[in-house]
């Protein structure tokens, strides 16, 4: 029996130094991952999101909320090891 590996949505994320200071964005639209993350969080649900950032998908909001979901396990992991 295999189980099937989660898909990874992370190569979505941009960092480039030239768009949004560096600020990791979605495929390099200038929607920080930030943002995107705020939205959700304030309880817009990923339609809302999408009907109001047409040039979006669903796979750029799993990118975001997978980039926050590995970006916290490094944070941790780093804070446990200071």
């Amino acid at each position: 029996m295999t189980t099937a590996q989660p898909t990874s949505h992370l190569d979505r994320i941009v960092i480039d130094p030239e768009i949004c200071h560096g600020k990791p964005v979605i495929r390099g639209l200038r929607y920080p991952v930030e943002t995107l993350l705020e939205y959700l969080a304030g309880g817009d649900s990923f339609d809302d999101v999408l009907a109001e950032f047409s040039d979006l998908d669903r796979e750029d909001l799993l990118a975001c909320i997978q980039f926050a979901n590995q970006s916290l396990k490094l944070r941790s992991w780093q804070l446990v090891a200071a």
